[in-house]
């Protein structure tokens, strides 16, 4: 969560994550729709030329920028709170230019969200601490639940609702989530929602393109991390350290 100094928040949490984690990178689970956007300009007096990639620079590409899970209200929630647990600031993008929202949308439409491979059937009891989270709720009820829990909670608070608050107000309603001693969903704490959802948010800003999130590679290129190389040939022999432009899984794919 982030520390305020004077009114400017500030997440030296985050900083500190960036520069000491030894976090495994790469793709997931689930994938999805491409789509891509592209605009243009006009310039005074001339027209304007399009812009020719260097040999070797890929064009920016949107992955995955559609939704198959969130409705546009749950979508927004999604944002608004993923971009307050990893904010944009002066080392790079924040969640929302990631475009984390939507890794996490595409996780809870596939097996992983409809919790596919997991043993379901009831009696359920409260587990031990040791043994995580134990409930007959699906992962993407548990997400969407405490979504509106979320929006409900700053309602009763603010009299708005959460994309609609401040910085610092977001930040308030995050920390008391994370506590999950004031939040209750469906019998469940807010504190199971938040945990799963902070991972999800740090996953959708490493993960590999193709899931939806790491928006043109962006979360590498904060760690310098090459993504899915087809090979190191070229600089296995090198002695002085080096670095590679990241590729993505989407690189290789033939269509």
């Amino acid at each position: 969560m982030a520390e305020e100094h004077s009114n400017q928040p500030r997440d030296d949490s985050r900083r500190n994550f960036l520069r000491n984690s030894s976090l495994a990178i790469g793709g997931l689970v689930v994938g999805g729709v491409v789509g891509t956007a592209l605009t243009g300009g006009f310039k005074k007096k001339e027209e304007a030329k399009p812009e020719t990639p260097a040999q070797n620079e890929k064009p920016s590409v949107n992955y995955n920028q559609a939704l198959m899970f969130f409705s546009q209200e749950q979508f927004r929630l999604a944002d608004a709170a993923a971009e307050r647990i990893f904010p944009k600031d002066d080392i790079g993008p924040g969640a929302k230019e990631l475009g984390v929202a939507f890794y996490i949308d595409h996780q809870l439409a596939g097996p992983w969200g409809m919790n596919a491979r997991d043993y379901m059937i009831g009696p359920f009891y409260k587990a031990e601490a040791t043994q995580g989270y134990q409930s007959s709720f699906k992962r993407h009820e548990l997400i969407t639940n405490g979504l509106m829990a979320m929006k409900e909670y700053s309602q009763k608070k603010y009299s708005k609702s959460f994309e609609e608050l401040g910085e610092a107000e977001q930040d308030e309603v995050l920390k008391v989530l994370e506590k999950g001693e004031e939040v209750q969903s469906y019998g469940l704490s807010s504190k199971v929602f938040f945990s799963m959802f902070r991972s999800l948010t740090i996953e959708g800003v490493y993960a590999d393109p193709l899931y939806g999130g790491n928006q043109n590679m962006m979360g590498w290129k904060m760690k310098n991390y090459p993504g899915d190389q087809m090979s190191y040939y070229n600089v296995i022999e090198q002695d002085a350290p080096f670095r590679i432009e990241p590729s993505s899984l989407h690189n290789h794919m033939n269509h």
